[in-house]
C-alpha cells in the first residue's frame, strides 16, 4: 500500500482542518504520516482519538513568502520536509494545501524532475472528466512544454479516468492545425510527433464535456484562468437553476428533483476531487486548495495513493522516454 506524506500546516485550516482530513483517509485504508508542529497536531489527534504518525517539523512557509527564498532558508518547514521524505524512500506520494510556490519548489528542489522533463505542470481532472494541464505552474512556456504536458497528461487519464489510448487536444481558438500563435503552431507539430500520444489536434473551450478529446494541454495561465472560469460557470448555472425552480408551480417537481440536484451539486463540487497533480517529478505530488476542508483533504489524500497505486510516476516516465526517442 502506498505512503502519503501530509503537510499539516499548509492551509488556510492549518492544521485542524488538514489532520481531520488524514484521519478520515486514514479510516479508508490510506496509510498517512504527518508532518507538521507536534505541539499543535497532537492536540488534534488526541482529540479524535487517532494515533496518526507525526514528524516533527517546526517552520512553515506562509503564503505571503517568496518559494524560492523561502525553501532555501526553511530547510524545517513541513513542506521540505514532507519532500525529504519522498526523496529518501519514506513515502511515495505528498499532498499540501500551502503555497503552491513553495510545494513547487520543494518538488523541484528536493524531490527532482524525472529525466527529460522540461518543466513540470499541475494537471487538474475536471468534473467533466477531463484532464487539462497546465493549471498554474507555468505561466509562459515554449513548445516543448506544451508537447511533454500532452504526454504526462495522458498518463493522468490513463490512471484516473481508466481510458487506454487518451485523446490529447491543444487548446486553441480553432481546430485548424494553423491556428493560435507560433507557440500553439510549434507546439502542434511536435505532439503530432510524438511516439505513443494519440493527438487529436486542437480543441477550443467549447469542446470540454464534449468528448473531443481526454486531455487538454495548454499554458499555466491560460490553464488557470479556464479552471476558475468553469468553476464559477458551474456555480452560476446550479444557482439559476435552483432560483428558477423556486417558482410555487414547480415546488411539487422541486421536492422530487432535489435528490437529483444534489447529486449534481456534488459532481461540480472541486471539493470531491480535492486537488490536482504536480506531475513530471520523482513522487506523486497533489497540490489542494488552501481553502480546503477536511472532506477535500482527505480526498486528496486518497487521490495521491491511487495515483502512487497505479504507477502514475513510472508511466509519465516511460511516456516521455518515449516521445524524446
Amino acid at each position: 500500500m502506498a505512503k502519503v506524506v501530509v503537510d499539516a500546516m499548509g492551509g488556510d485550516h492549518a492544521p485542524g482542518e488538514i489532520v481531520r482530513g488524514a484521519i478520515d483517509a486514514a479510516v479508508q485504508g490510506i496509510d498517512v504520516v504527518l508532518v507538521g508542529d507536534r505541539s499543535q497536531i497532537d492536540p488534534i489527534l488526541e482529540r479524535f482519538d487517532s494515533d496518526l504518525p507525526v514528524v516533527h517539523a517546526g517552520e512553515v512557509i506562509e503564503m505571503h513568502e517568496d518559494p524560492a527564498r523561502a525553501v532555501r532558508e526553511k530547510k524545517d518547514s513541513s513542506i521540505m520536509v514532507a519532500a525529504r521524505l519522498i526523496k529518501e524512500g519514506e513515502a511515495e506520494a505528498v499532498i499540501s494545501a500551502g503555497s503552491t510556490g513553495a510545494a513547487l519548489a520543494a518538488a523541484a528542489f528536493v524531490i527532482g524532475r524525472l529525466k527529460g522533463v522540461s518543466r513540470p505542470a499541475i494537471a487538474s481532472v475536471f468534473p467533466t472528466k477531463e484532464v487539462v494541464l497546465d493549471v498554474g505552474a507555468n505561466l509562459d512556456v515554449r513548445p516543448l512544454n506544451l508537447a511533454q504536458f500532452g504526454v504526462m497528461g495522458s498518463a493522468v487519464a490513463k490512471v484516473f479516468l481508466d481510458v487506454e489510448d487518451p485523446g490529447v487536444g491543444l487548446l486553441n481558438i480553432g481546430e485548424e492545425a494553423g491556428k493560435g500563435r507560433d507557440l500553439e503552431k510549434e507546439a502542434h507539430t511536435l505532439l503530432a510527433q510524438s511516439e505513443g500520444l494519440n493527438f487529436v489536434g486542437n480543441v477550443e473551450g467549447r469542446d470540454l464535456g464534449r468528448g473531443s478529446a481526454d486531455v487538454f494541454v495548454t499554458d499555466g495561465y491560460t490553464g488557470n484562468v479556464l479552471l476558475k472560469t468553469g468553476e464559477g460557470t458551474s456555480r452560476a448555472i446550479f444557482r439559476f437553476l435552483l432560483e428558477a425552480m423556486q417558482e410555487e408551480k414547480y415546488q411539487a417537481a422541486l421536492a422530487e428533483l432535489m435528490p437529483a440536484f444534489m447529486e449534481l451539486r456534488q459532481m461540480i463540487d472541486p471539493e470531491s476531487i480535492g486537488g490536482a497533480h504536480l506531475v513530471g517529478t520523482k513522487g506523486v505530488v497533489v497540490i489542494a486548495h488552501g481553502a480546503s476542508s477536511h472532506r477535500a483533504i482527505a480526498n486528496a489524500i486518497v487521490m495521491a495513493a491511487e495515483g502512487a497505486e497505479h504507477g502514475l510516476v513510472d508511466l509519465i516516465a516511460d511516456g516521455i522516454g518515449r516521445a524524446r526517442g
